[in-house]
């Protein structure tokens, strides 16, 4: 059984090591006294042994279940959200750590996952598109996972972890020991397949469909069932594992079964409490991407609901994962990582989907839970960002740490929700949203302990064209742009010289 509740942390990669080199100095200090035939036998039972011991630190070592979602905001139980039914993710919050205010990097699937999973920020992989795979300018650069099979672990991918279309890699290869499945197609191809007729589409706004179909007729119903054959496979092997579950949900289109949808009544799903763009918020700083949403009232408030019910959705299949991995008795070995890759806009500031730098779409719900954590279920308001997991991970395991990654291991928060590590995390998006190759501006955004601090600069150039300035303490929503205020200038130009020290004004590479 699950229980919120574990006793203080040990760090199995640590504990093994002092008796093992004990063992090893031990041995080795009598060889002088021996002679030729002693110690040469005594050589070889050295080497069995610390052979043994290299297999027994490696098995010590804990797995990693890394749990991916898409396009999911801040609408979780655990994370506050009155009206949210995600029962499995608050019990997960409840066992590990849950980061309150974590961002992505950029608001777009390819160039966020990619950040994530190498380590490195858009500007240094040159991805900040759909559409160009992370090692055609770094082809030897070095992933998370590929990280871990290379210092031991058999590394699996079942879902959607590495961006799904549109590359010419599908997925990575290199970083997993058997081909990823379930990971490579697009969302409007997640359409219901079951045997016998299709029941009726109980929905009428446009990216919605609620069918009473089963769970496994959409992509995340199979994606749950074959990463439950995998950890009942993994329970078999001997050494650690990687498995990455990349769901697809909630991102559009929004048609969970029906009784997703049924677990909410139309009237509770709260409106869009902003619907229009900020005060003196620049042109720049929005979009016309609607990923096919508007519509009028009556589809709007079905494609709100829509969106909770694919929440709800994707969470009982990540329940299905969780409690597989405790059936087995894997839970007390295994590091358990959920993350969405960026959020989403539902209508607030007059906005559809992604590809802002305003909080909703930059802020990501993230838990780690370790076997055994310590003040389970305390979450954190510490600052973090994505890219900062690769070396948490490392960290944790006990993995020699790459060199040149960008993020800082999270560890200390882990093991105390009262640490920080960073002063303020960065997410950045281009103008045009969807760009092809180059942009013409880059949007650069700096979130702090209390303010949201945003330049818009000409891409050949680095000259600042725009600037936004937000007080979360008395606007939360990002309401009301307050940069021109002379109230507000020193805190201006202080953001300002902090966000040069990350991203200097300087031109982006064209293509």
């Amino acid at each position: 059984m699950r229980t919120a509740a574990h006793s203080s942390p040990t760090h199995a990669n640590t504990c093994a090591k002092p008796e093992i080199w004990r063992q090893r100095f031990s041995m080795a200090a009598p060889i002088r006294l021996m002679g030729r035939g002693a110690l040469g036998a005594l050589l070889v039972l050295g080497l069995m042994l610390m052979r043994v011991s290299s297999q027994a630190e490696e098995a010590a070592r804990p797995n990693v279940l890394f749990i991916a979602a898409d396009d999911l905001r801040m609408n979780l139980g655990c994370l506050g959200d009155p009206v949210a039914k995600t029962p499995h993710l608050d019990r997960l919050a409840r066992e590990g750590r849950l980061f309150q205010r974590a961002y992505c990097q950029q608001a777009l699937c390819n160039p966020s996952r990619s950040s994530m999973l190498t380590g490195l920020r858009p500007d240094t992989l040159q991805v900040w598109n759909l559409l160009r795979h992370f090692r055609e300018k770094m082809p030897d650069v070095l992933t998370l996972p590929q990280h871990f099979k290379n210092n031991g672990y058999f590394t699996q991918n079942v879902g959607k972890i590495f961006h799904n279309w549109r590359t010419k890699i599908q997925g990575d290869p290199d970083s997993w020991s058997v081909p990823a499945v379930l990971h490579f197609a697009t969302h409007s191809q997640d359409v219901a397949q079951i045997d016998g007729g299709l029941p009726p589409n109980q929905a009428h706004a446009r990216q919605t469909e609620a069918r009473d179909v089963p769970d496994e007729a959409y992509y995340d119903g199979r994606v749950a069932r074959e990463a439950v054959l995998a950890l009942r496979a993994l329970k078999q092997r001997k050494e650690p594992f990687f498995l990455g579950v990349g769901f697809w949900k909630p991102h559009v289109p929004f048609n969970a079964p029906k009784r997703y949808w049924d677990l909410y009544r139309r009237e509770d799903i709260p409106s869009i409490a902003n619907p229009t763009p900020p005060a003196g918020a620049p042109d720049v700083a929005l979009h016309k991407s609607s990923e096919g949403l508007k519509g009028n009232a009556a589809a709007i408030a079905e494609v709100r609901h829509g969106y909770y019910a694919a929440t709800s959705y994707m969470d009982a299949q990540v329940g299905k994962v969780l409690d597989e991995l405790d059936r087995l008795g894997l839970r007390e070995s295994t590091i358990i990582v959920f993350w969405s890759d960026h959020g989403f806009h539902l209508g607030e500031h007059g906005l559809w989907g992604k590809t802002s730098n305003y909080e909703l779409d930059a802020q990501v719900p993230l838990i780690i839970a370790p076997p055994r954590a310590q003040a389970p279920g305390v979450p954190t308001s510490a600052l973090v960002e994505l890219l900062d997991v690769f070396p948490t991970l490392v960290d944790l395991c006990g993995l020699p740490m790459p060199g040149g990654l960008e993020g800082v291991s999270l560890r200390p928060v882990v093991e105390n929700p009262g640490q920080t590590v960073k002063a303020a995390a960065f997410t950045q998006h281009p103008r045009p949203a969807h760009i092809e190759l180059s942009g013409e501006v880059m949007g650069y955004s700096m979130r702090d302990e209390r303010y949201r601090y945003t330049e818009w600069r000409e891409w050949t150039t680095g000259r600042t064209l725009a600037v936004e300035l937000y007080d979360h303490d008395r606007d939360a929503g990002e309401n009301r742009n307050l940069s021109d205020s002379p109230d507000y200038a020193a805190v201006r130009n202080e953001r300002a010289a902090r966000l040069a020290a990350q991203f200097p004004h300087k031109p982006l590479p064209r293509e």
